[in-house]
């Protein structure tokens, strides 16, 4: 691949040398940046690849309903993934093509999506399907890349450099991916290329769905700077006024402004975007195996105001229940408990605390969280609630704990059983006696509502 002829503000030469590295001697074609006396050396050895879901939960949805027999295909008709429209979970979290055609938005209420097309299909969400579904994807591409970094439910970066000899040329690469996972899963990905992260998030953004793109540094001129400045990774609803301020409307007027300029209204967040908009991102993959994500959480909102504490500790326990599951499905424990209340008028409690051992128990769990619940609840009647585990390490060879006792250690063993017969027959087959008649759902939740680590440079 030649060097571009030209970039506004600076010029590339084209250098060809080689380096050793694990014993091999590799030829790496490189180009050096001249800008205003810094030279930026990016070496074509550093390949990231960024893939990204199209349309996540309603693919995977619609993958698990072929699966299970059905033939309509919701990703050919209007449909949406929402919540209940008759309680509180009346929202819209994935659309189909089709119903983003009629205008439907993510992220709006199902009243509003259905003015917008009142045929339109709702699947309630299945989100131990969907997390299912993730932990597949991560696994075929573990088959690939020597690293992964888990950016979101939906979304990873892998590491390929100094992979060229082994893999051959990206694009043809990616493509592999890309047709393997359509073919064995039955839903489409995009896939960014590049020589760093942001670019290669930002490359899997280019049109959609089911498609491979480029964006590396000498590309930025042309394939990103003419995008309008909201597209930028970073750049939210709120920051794009206040540059529309400066007649900053593209990403390439973003990053031709002073950098001063940026920096005096939007303080590190504007040195930070104006980096970005230069192609510039520090972001490492990580050196160890990371965790999929720093904390495990889940909640929800209720659809009747809870008013004694039974019933909170029954809504508390199904809650743990799925996120517990979530722990040991990842071969983790956590060592920080906490839990969340919201009252009717919207005040928020949080009580967290930190226990001797790691564990990943739903007994054990749920005996802290009802106590930290115990210490929190004032008495308001009770809208929402959720639990959070953090401070995690792998369990997948679990040292014997000399404060365990023999009660705990057999229900660890009674969840694994549970845990069996609910990923075979569903989440259903297995229910607690005190949920039934009781009008309460035993397994609340199971959206991966978890702090997932984001790209390094932007801590």
């Amino acid at each position: 691949m030649g060097a571009p002829d030209k970039l506004i503000g600076g010029s590339f030469f084209s250098l060809l040398f080689t380096k050793q590295k694990f014993g091999v001697i590799i030829k790496i074609q490189t180009y050096v940046l001249f800008k205003k006396g810094v030279n930026v050396v990016l070496e074509r050895d550093n390949i990231v690849m960024h893939i990204d879901v199209n349309s996540a939960f309603l693919s995977w949805q619609a993958a698990y309903n072929r699966q299970m027999g059905m033939e309509e295909d919701i990703r050919e008709i209007p449909a949406v993934i929402g919540g209940s429209e008759e309680r509180r979970h009346g929202i819209v979290l994935a659309k189909s093509i089709p119903a983003k055609k009629l205008g439907v938005k993510t992220g709006e209420s199902l009243m509003e999506a259905r003015q917008k097309c009142p045929n339109l299909k709702v699947i309630p969400p299945s989100y131990d399907v969907y997390t299912r579904a993730s932990r597949k994807l991560r696994d075929l591409l573990a088959e690939y890349a020597p690293k992964i970094d888990v950016f979101s439910i939906d979304e990873c970066f892998m590491d390929f450099s100094g992979t060229r000899d082994l893999f051959g040329d990206p694009e043809e690469l990616a493509h592999r991916i890309r047709k393997r996972i359509k073919k064995e899963f039955g839903y489409t990905v995009n896939i960014g290329i590049s020589t760093n992260k942001l670019l290669a998030k930002q490359a899997s953004e280019f049109e959609k769905p089911d498609k491979v793109h480029t964006l590396y540094p000498e590309e930025i001129q042309e394939k990103l700077w003419p995008l309008p400045v909201g597209e930028l990774f970073m750049v939210g609803y709120r920051t794009v006024p206040k540059l529309n301020q400066l007649n900053i409307y593209t990403i390439g007027e973003l990053a031709n402004t002073d950098r001063e300029l940026i920096s005096g209204l939007l303080k590190s967040h504007g040195r930070l975007i104006h980096d970005y908009a230069w192609g510039k991102d520090a972001s490492k993959f990580s050196e160890k195996s990371s965790m999929p994500f720093k904390g495990v959480g889940n909640g929800s909102t209720i659809h009747f105001d809870v008013e004694d504490r039974l019933t909170a500790h029954k809504i508390l326990l199904s809650l743990v229940e799925t996120a517990s599951k979530r722990l040991r499905d990842e071969d983790m424990s956590c060592r920080v408990v906490a839990v969340g209340i919201k009252n009717k008028d919207f005040g928020y409690h949080s009580h967290q605390r930190k226990i001797p051992v790691f564990t990943n128990c739903t007994h054990d769990l749920f005996e802290i969280i009802r106590e930290l619940f115990d210490e929190t609840w004032d008495g308001s009647p009770i809208r929402h609630m959720n639990v959070r585990f953090t401070d995690l390490e792998r369990t997948k060879f679990k040292q014997l704990n000399f404060f365990q006792n023999e009660y705990s250690m057999k229900m660890e063993k009674l969840d694994m059983a549970i845990d069996g017969i609910r990923e075979k027959y569903g989440k259903y087959a297995v229910i607690r006696a005190e949920y039934i008649d009781s009008g309460l759902s035993p397994v609340l939740g199971g959206y991966p509502n978890d702090e997932y680590p984001d790209m390094s440079s932007i801590l």
